[in-house]
């Protein structure tokens, strides 16, 4: 690896046209100047510049590898500014991973609040509940939904967040609508309307409820997503269970029933990276999915 201190020096050389120039604007000596750029010139097995009169000039190479290094300097400075801020307790970015209905529900007040508090950070979201995917690198907190025998990646601690009830969401006109709740299995002979593919966490939770209910659902049409689903239901065609995460934003001509005998509940959790979980913005971050209530 090229050493930073020498690409600085021999950037300012051929900035200034000459080691003694460097010198006094590195406040260095010029002997201090030549054997920096004599070394670069040995570690990177090239003439870096050539005579010029009095001066000195990069040589065709050397003129390269002066424009190449500004891009590198650059995000070493930032590397360090980065390090710096954690020492500090500080971070300029943020990746934040979720599942859909905790980005419509969470989020917003989470982003707001972060802007307010931190307002040089960028905050970044990614989904992590997309089928057959994967965000491309691990949120530095991610928040998601308990499965059975998940293991925690290195580098991560696991913070329980709020445990989700599942409510019934049903067309104003069913005839349940002004119940304050209901129990499951009184929805037995509805039409449903499914809101998540098969194996997800939210299926496999609604699954286990209806088979302690003693029924299964009859399903008429699959949504792609929670949002799909309550239209369909906005528009009289069936009944969907949904988390109350997921109901934040309804539709004019439905109404929640909540669930009783079994009280179907999803579990939430984090993870929290390490490195930066001292840090005060991912502190606040956790703080703020911790009381929210639902």
């Amino acid at each position: 690896m090229l050493d930073p201190q020498r690409l600085r020096t021999f950037r300012s050389v051929v900035a200034t046209g000459s080691v003694q120039a460097a010198a006094d604007q590195l406040r260095l000596t010029p002997s201090a100047v030549s054997q920096q750029v004599a070394a670069l010139q040995r570690e990177t097995g090239l003439v870096l510049l050539e005579r010029a009169g009095r001066g000195v000039r990069p040589t065709p190479v050397g003129m390269r590898v002066a424009i190449a290094s500004g891009d590198a300097l650059r995000s070493l400075n930032r590397l360090g500014a980065l390090v710096r801020d954690l020492r500090e307790g500080k971070t300029g970015h943020l990746t934040i991973g979720h599942f859909a209905s905790a980005g419509l529900a969470l989020m917003p007040r989470i982003v707001r609040t972060l802007r307010a508090e931190f307002p040089e950070m960028m905050v970044e979201l990614v989904l992590n509940d997309v089928p057959g995917g994967s965000p491309l690198t691990q949120p530095d907190i991610d928040v998601r939904i308990e499965v059975p025998d998940e293991t925690i990646p290195p580098g991560f601690g696991r913070v329980p967040l709020i445990d989700d009830p599942f409510v019934m969401v049903v067309p104003r006109s069913h005839p349940l609508a002004d119940r304050v709740a209901a129990r499951l299995a009184d929805f037995r002979d509805d039409e449903f309307v499914a809101n998540d593919f098969t194996g997800s966490p939210v299926h496999e939770v609604q699954a286990k409820a209806f088979a302690a209910a003693g029924f299964s659902p009859r399903y008429i049409v699959q949504a792609a997503d929670h949002i799909s689903a309550l239209a369909f239901v906005d528009a009289g065609i069936g009944v969907t269970m949904l988390p109350v995460l997921a109901t934040v934003e309804l539709p004019p001509h439905v109404r929640i029933v909540a669930l009783t005998d079994p009280v179907p509940v999803r579990h939430i959790y984090a993870l929290v990276r390490d490195a930066i979980s001292a840090a005060p913005a991912a502190r606040r971050v956790v703080d703020l999915l911790r009381t929210h209530t639902v």
